[in-house]
Parts: C-alpha cells; sequence; structure tokens
C-alpha cells in the first residue's frame, strides 16, 4: 500500500517536479552509498528502496514522454 501511494502522489506532478525528485533521490543514493562505504549506515536496505524509487520516476517520466 506504501508504495501505491507513493506513485499516484509522483503521478499528480509535473515533469519538471518529477525531475526534482529524481535529482534529490540520486542526491540521497550518493550519500546512501557514501555512508555505506565508510561504515557508517546502519539500515542498509534503503540503497536498495531509493533505487527502486529512482527507476520508479524515470518510468513516470518516460511514460509522460510517451503519453
Amino acid at each position: 500500500m506504501k508504495i501505491n501511494a507513493f506513485v499516484e502522489d509522483l503521478r499528480t506532478k509535473s515533469a519538471a517536479e518529477l525531475n526534482e525528485e529524481l535529482v534529490a533521490a540520486k542526491k540521497e543514493l550518493f550519500n546512501l552509498r557514501f555512508q555505506n562505504a565508510t561504515n557508517q549506515l546502519d539500515n542498509t536496505s534503503r540503497i536498495k528502496e531509493v533505487r527502486k524509487n529512482i527507476a520508479r520516476i524515470q518510468t513516470l517520466i518516460t511514460e509522460a514522454k510517451r503519453g
């Protein structure tokens, strides 16, 4: 259910807002990877979650371009 709410929230955003979300998610992923490399990251599953969110955002951007 949580994922569906996230995707529905993304669907209401414009292309510019989706691009901003994408940039923010990529920055978060970079920071998580950096923390993981320096052994400061406790919740390593967050990396996988952020990667999937990036893919969801990119999918919606592609759908918006095609449709």
